[in-house]
């Protein structure tokens, strides 16, 4: 005999009973959080409801950083207008990517100025300083078009944000007198809290057990040299190379990889941390200890000395020509113990 049929109700989908607001909250707290552009898109690419919700002005306006982390590879229009309503939704983050693409990749300098002025008005402090940085170059203009003094107080206005390179080029214009009243007291105390800070950034980033050697090594170094006034890195403290942030990634390898073409006599700052080209020939200042390397800051030629040029710096083919005179409108005087 045959078994009379069963009616089974449909079990309900869970998922479609959430209400909007709830999942638009969620994706709001995914989108900041993302540390890496795909791993946004493959949550919102889920399902249509999720795609849908993935552009409310909620999502977009929280989104961090690392969403905007594209690749030069992966640019297309598409990307283009995501940053674009990632803007409109009042993302800081976003204005200031795509101020940055615009002014110096695509060179839109209008549109993209007014980007990072925006995002700057909101108190973001690399907005703040690469406005700076602009002043001190007079980038998208001529060299009459520098403005220095605006250039001293945005990097003040970073620096109390905390943006490490704007203090330390802070430290530096007050100690060469460089569109602010000359302080080399004040300067070089600016440039050691610059130092300070980044060795706690530094110590946050690393192990317990790798802190205490790196503690124990900088203490060594600096009992035997109390008789000199220097930096921290003055004394043998190495700084590992610190983190590019995608938009300065994104520069360099925008021009590096052929995507985007420097004219001829422009170049790229040196700095493998920086990627701002010049907009000019001859608007960055160069080394003049060896002419060999270019910066578009003090901020830029205090790291990449740091880093690897304190080593590579020679000066024994720069004499020899007869070019040891230092010339400080076009080049940056190095000391020894330059931070």
């Amino acid at each position: 005999m045959r078994a009379p049929f069963k009616h089974t109700k449909k079990k309900p989908d869970l998922f479609e009973c959430l209400p909007d607001d709830l999942l638009v909250f969620i994706l709001s707290k995914l989108s900041s959080t993302a540390s890496s552009p795909s791993e946004f898109i493959n949550i919102v690419l889920t399902c249509k409801r999720l795609n849908r919700l993935g552009l409310h002005r909620l999502v977009l306006s929280k989104a961090g950083p690392k969403v905007f982390a594209v690749k030069p590879t992966n640019w297309s229009e598409k990307t283009h207008t995501f940053l674009k309503h990632c803007v409109n939704a009042g993302n800081v983050d976003a204005c200031y990517t795509l101020g940055m693409i615009r002014f110096y990749c695509l060179e839109n300098r209008g549109s993209g100025l007014s980007l990072m002025a925006k995002a700057a008005m909101k108190l973001h402090a690399p907005a703040l300083y690469s406005l700076a940085v602009i002043q001190f170059n007079g980038s998208g203009g001529s060299k009459h078009d520098k403005d220095l003094r605006a250039g001293v107080a945005l990097s003040a206005r970073a620096s109390l944000l905390g943006h490490i390179d704007a203090l330390r080029e802070l430290g530096h214009c007050l100690q060469d007198g460089y569109g602010v009243r000359q302080n080399v007291a004040e300067g070089r105390r600016m440039l050691v809290q610059a130092n300070v800070r980044e060795l706690a950034y530094l110590l946050r980033e690393v192990t317990p057990s790798a802190s205490d050697s790196l503690m124990l090594t900088w203490r060594t170094a600096v009992t035997c040299q109390r008789d000199v006034t220097a930096l921290l890195s003055d004394y043998g403290y190495r700084i590992p190379v610190p983190e590019v942030q995608p938009v300065n990634r994104f520069l360099r390898e925008w021009f590096e990889s052929g995507k985007g073409k420097l004219e001829e006599g422009l170049r790229l700052c040196s700095h493998i941390g920086c990627g701002r080209p010049e907009t000019r020939p001859h608007e960055y200042r160069r080394c003049s200890v060896c002419g060999k390397v270019n910066y578009c800051s003090r901020g830029c030629q205090a790291m990449d000395w740091k880093l690897k040029h304190k080593m590579e710096c020679s000066p024994t083919e720069h004499y020899a020509e007869g070019g040891g005179g230092v010339d400080l409108n076009n080049e940056f005087a190095i000391p020894n113990d330059a931070v």
